[in-house]
């Protein structure tokens, strides 16, 4: 969820709070608050204002002291209302410590997955990189491999089965990643194609984890490909450039989409 909608969610469930401990008040009669309030208690602050405004005092423990509770009922009704806005203070301040606190990895994945050719055979690869200028380190990656079979008895059935890469695990993750399963005939790709792969509903699972080394926690990220996601016959286009006068390499993350058809 984003900082706007968070946002939006607590303030809503602290207006409508205030709203109904308002009401509540209310229907304890008029002589249930006493005091001043709102200097000449004009029309437009109405008794219902008037409790509104006493119930966010309450709420949030300010008591400036110039409306108090008469009676036994509007006094119950106050011993809720600190009850709850204790408890919701608590909540709140453990969900935006949270919120700061808790490291999220921003890795941002192909838009295609690609079976290109790869050595003197084919594989399956999509890419990836790091969007953030911090550093993962120890970072793993699985593929799960989804599709429909359909058993002897005609029922039809989700299998997964997880795919080897040539490599799972790089000890940093500082520039992109080619995530690469050679189709080797061991391989349940081995036989595909694209109509089988889009009749059989298949879907590629990925999970990355890594360590955050600024948070030293753990952090992961997760994509799928779906069948009409996959490129045929395609070669990833390179991302990386080159500063010649500084002789430095950098990286263009806006190409990490790019890539070529082939011939094979």
């Amino acid at each position: 969820m984003g900082w706007g909608r968070f946002l939006i969610i607590v303030a809503t469930f602290y207006i409508v709070v205030n709203a109904l401990f308002a009401v509540a008040y209310l229907a304890c009669g008029r002589g249930a608050l006493v005091g001043q309030g709102f200097a000449g208690h004009s029309d437009f602050f109405s008794d219902y204002f008037r409790a509104y405004f006493f119930s966010v005092e309450t709420f949030g423990t300010i008591g400036y002291g110039n409306i108090a509770p008469l009676g036994m009922p509007a006094n119950v009704i106050l011993t809720a209302e600190s009850f709850i806005g204790l408890l919701s203070a608590a909540l709140a301040t453990g969900l935006v410590f949270a919120r700061f606190s808790r490291p999220n990895a921003a890795i941002v994945y192909s838009k295609q997955a690609l079976i290109a050719p790869y050595r003197d055979m084919t594989a399956f690869m999509f890419r990836c990189a790091n969007e953030r200028s911090n550093q993962l380190i120890e970072v793993s990656v699985r593929i799960m491999y989804s599709r429909i079979v359909v058993r002897p008895s005609g029922e039809r059935v989700r299998e997964f089965t997880s795919l080897p890469l040539e490599f799972d695990k790089v000890t940093f993750f500082a520039l992109s990643w080619t995530v690469v399963h050679p189709i080797e005939e061991s391989s349940p790709l081995f036989y595909c194609t694209s109509e089988a792969l889009a009749a059989s509903e298949a879907e590629f699972l990925v999970l990355l984890s890594g360590n955050d080394e600024t948070f030293a926690q753990t952090v992961h990220s997760r994509t799928s490909y779906k069948a009409h996601e996959i490129v045929w016959n395609a070669r990833f286009r390179s991302m990386f450039i080159e500063s010649r006068g500084k002789g430095t390499t950098g990286m263009d993350l806006s190409r990490i989409h790019d890539y070529d058809l082939v011939n094979t």
